[in-house]
């Protein structure tokens, strides 16, 4: 099925939240005030402005543009000068405000490239997660990644950090040393590290184009329940190849059921949506997007699940879009139950268009409904079960990410609980949330 609107055979991809898909742009020029807009846009920083008008004037979402007079917006970006780049961005992102929409979003050169990596689902560098120690706050390796530099270096979780390119990381923020470790693959980087019982060592690594894991997955037991549990934080586009492998690889290992945690996942793209979906519904509608000229593209299951084994889905106030489409889709297809706290309620389709001079624009082009056709646009899902968390539950679950999914994890509790006594879509009923157990 066609994803995009038949006008717009040139887009390449769709985004939900803050993670993109690359998309080809069009600009197309037209006369303003009887002068060619070709000899007004002679310098880069106003090409780059009408660029931004251009794709809003043609896809945004709302054909009113909120009420503002978008022609007008057109002529006073035209009849300024700009002489850097940042005057261009600042008069681009003032010309967005009026719209209303935060969605539609001006993304400067690093921004955008920033984001692309993370939809890609892969980076340059060496494959490390960093993070802090409790004692001192130093920076250290959390994991290496499988398959990366790091880890055929024989990094170790708990590595201190000492050094990068010998510039000393103490005090330093986990962005600036990635920024650091990052870069084109092929290049080296040298660290310092610490390690217990071997002192301070230098190693030094390759960059190289890593494939982050989207999908963390393992075997839980829980009484009679063989649970085959599967974290996705995010739609980036090897996320649904990475799931196919968990629910193969979970179903080898004889689960009888599963956990699908959406907890904290902002989205990402829509196709990966769709395919993930595909995985758990065999036959049934997914979604359904409308734009502004009420053009609607639908999609539905095609008969490839690969399990029908009892499911429960864990969502919270930070489960948005692309999650959204999936708890949706899998809640009014009665296929599982969904648990935890009202998602984030995100309803509109944004793509993506890179732009002449690096820098990139989000813009709002349609509306999604899920298959009941409920707008939760800024309202959310409500669970089947709903179980909030406590203030303290939330702030330990997430500075202690290992207690997810145990007995410390009313949520996770919650899933356990209704599929072992088979619930599957009943109205929601507001659950009291266990403490936390102080081990």
């Amino acid at each position: 099925m066609n994803l995009y609107p038949k006008n717009l055979p040139w887009l390449k991809g769709v985004l939900f939240s803050g993670a993109i898909a690359t998309t080809a742009t069009l600009s197309l020029l037209a006369p303003v005030g009887g002068r060619s807009v070709v000899a007004a846009l002679q310098d880069s920083p106003k090409n780059v402005v009408d660029e931004v008008w251009q794709i809003v004037n043609q896809e945004y979402v709302d054909s009113t543009f909120n009420n503002v007079d978008w022609q007008a917006t057109r002529q006073k970006l035209l009849s300024k000068n700009y002489t850097t780049r940042e005057q261009a961005y600042t008069a681009i992102r003032e010309a967005l405000k009026p719209l209303g929409d935060r969605y539609t979003r001006f993304l400067d050169p690093e921004q955008f490239k920033a984001l692309t990596s993370q939809t890609s689902g892969e980076l340059s560098g060496v494959g490390i997660r960093m993070g802090l120690s409790d004692k001192n706050k130093d920076l250290i390796v959390v994991e290496p990644i499988e398959n990366s530099p790091a880890a055929k270096a024989d990094l170790k979780a708990g590595d201190g950090i000492v050094a990068i390119d010998g510039k000393p990381t103490k005090g330093m923020a986990i962005e600036d040393a990635s920024a650091l470790i990052r870069g084109e693959a092929g290049t080296p980087v040298t660290l310092k590290l610490s390690r217990e019982g071997k002192g301070t060592f230098d190693v030094s690594l390759t960059r190289a184009q890593i494939e982050l894991a989207a999908v963390r997955s393992s075997v839980k037991q829980e009484g009679q329940l063989r649970v085959g549990y599967i974290s996705l934080n995010e739609f980036s586009s090897h996320a649904a190849e990475q799931m196919q492998k968990a629910i193969k690889k979970l179903d080898a290992q004889k689960v009888n059921s599963y956990v699908l945690d959406l907890r904290g996942n902002p989205g990402g793209l829509l196709q990966s949506s769709v395919e993930i979906a595909r995985m758990w519904i065999d036959d049934g509608a997914i979604v359904k997007t409308v734009d502004r000229k009420g053009g609607a593209q639908e999609f539905a299951a095609n008969r490839s699940a690969l399990t029908k084994l009892p499911m429960a889905v864990l969502v919270d106030g930070n489960s948005a879009s692309a999650s959204e489409i999936l708890a949706g889709a899998l809640k009014d297809n009665k296929r599982a139950t969904i648990v935890g706290s009202k998602t984030f309620g995100k309803a509109v389709v944004q793509s993506v268009h890179p732009l002449s001079d690096g820098s990139g624009l989000a813009v709002t082009i349609s509306h999604y409904f899920p298959p009941s056709g409920l707008n939760f646009n800024q309202k959310g899902i409500e669970p089947n079960v709903k179980v909030e968390l406590t203030s303290d539950q939330e702030k330990r679950l997430a500075t202690e990410p290992n207690l997810l999914a145990t007995d410390n994890d009313p949520q996770y509790q919650q899933a356990i609980a209704a599929l072992s006594s088979g619930v599957m879509a009943r109205p929601t009923m507001p659950q009291p949330a266990k403490p936390l157990s102080i081990r």
